[in-house]
């Protein structure tokens, strides 16, 4: 994908301007032939960071395929390197807590009527969170790209010298129901393995949760996935980091056998909105070919431009399961076992690599 030589305005206004201004003054009119589009909020994945090169590159497409756009990268700190640690370290609920507090107090995204969501991996769920706890402002669109709606059964592999990474994956490797690894080590937090299911729903600090699959349902979480206009879950072809792969379109998989969402108890008996959401049009299950978080130019201005852009604009196409897209330039986001955010060239355009994430 060709990359422009320098960030849109746009991608940095949302910082900027919530340390300059007191009182902000919304972009956003009542008047149903307002063209604005609405700002989107993206969060990254696991080994990654919010001012990574591959972040910025999405964030300059979306722009690029709806003008005017905000885009707001979610961060935990303001210190990329700082960033990138928080996504394997940390209380995952205390972590959405700090985000739903920012993006309420941001001078022009807490002014919209509604934003858009964008999560790669690990950020989808997050991302999902924020909708069943805070939706404040609420989400029109939600996007995931190889998200762990149904949790992991396997905990990733690391790079030889990514000694974050490998201490935590060890550290996981031990007990991952502790209070300290559920508390502290975010993978965890959404590790789901169908032979210790008791054990995770007692122990489990985040997914359990969001899932809504404890006794007493929270019915706030199934109101609000089920305002949502779109939910869009990308499932990759050839995943091989995340296990399951069929978790990304919420399938049960236990050994070989595999349930398909509107199969499940939490489609039926509609735990989380789910059904309700589907039968409006609004839940699409699509595939993006090749492995983890390999996206292409192609795909991507797809997806924003089906989902993305004004209030008032069509709902996006409903095909569940349209063809995968292949496209002539890639964001690379996974492949080689790579932490995401280190720029890889194969030759002719830039290549975004964000790492071999979850």
């Amino acid at each position: 994908m060709a990359i422009k030589n320098h960030l849109r305005l746009l991608f940095t206004a949302g910082s900027l301007l919530a340390t300059t201004f007191a009182s902000p003054v919304s972009r956003f009119e009542d008047d149903d032939d307002d063209d604005t589009p609405l700002p989107v909020v993206i969060w990254h994945g696991l080994g990654d960071a919010y001012n990574a090169d591959g972040m910025r590159q999405v964030a300059d497409l979306a722009e690029s395929v709806n003008p005017g756009t905000l885009v707001y990268p979610i961060r935990i700190e303001d210190a990329g390197n700082r960033d990138r640690y928080d996504s394997f370290v940390g209380n995952v609920t205390e972590q959405l807590a700090k985000v739903c507090a920012d993006i309420a107090a941001h001078p022009i995204l807490s002014t919209a009527p509604a934003i858009d969501a964008v999560g790669f991996s690990q950020g989808g769920q997050f991302l999902r969170g924020y909708v069943e706890r805070c939706n404040n402002p609420p989400v029109r669109s939600l996007i995931t790209f190889g998200s762990q709606h149904n949790g992991i059964t396997r905990f990733r592999d690391c790079e030889t010298n990514d000694w974050i990474c490998r201490f935590a994956m060890a550290v996981l490797g031990t007990n991952p129901w502790s209070p300290t690894v559920q508390g502290k080590l975010v993978p965890a937090q959404y590790f789901r393995d169908p032979e210790q299911y008791e054990k995770y729903l007692e122990h489990s600090n985040f997914l359990a949760d969001i899932n809504n699959e404890r006794s007493i349902k929270n019915e706030t979480y199934k109101k609000n996935i089920a305002k949502l206009e779109n939910f869009v879950m990308y499932m990759f072809d050839e995943d091989t980091t995340v296990v399951p792969k069929e978790t990304s379109w919420f399938e049960d998989v236990n050994g070989t056998e595999i349930t398909p969402l509107r199969a499940r108890k939490l489609y039926s008996e509609d735990w989380l909105g789910l059904r309700e959401l589907d039968r409006k049009g609004g839940l699409k299950f699509r595939t993006a070919p090749g492995d983890h978080m390999q996206l292409s130019d192609e795909l991507l201005t797809e997806a924003f431009g089906d989902f993305f852009g004004p209030l008032n604009r069509h709902k996006g196409r409903s095909d569940p399961r349209p063809a995968s897209h292949v496209g002539d330039e890639e964001f690379d986001m996974g492949s080689g076992g790579r932490s995401e955010g280190r720029p890889a060239s194969r030759g002719g355009d830039v290549e975004s690599d964000m790492g071999n994430d979850l």
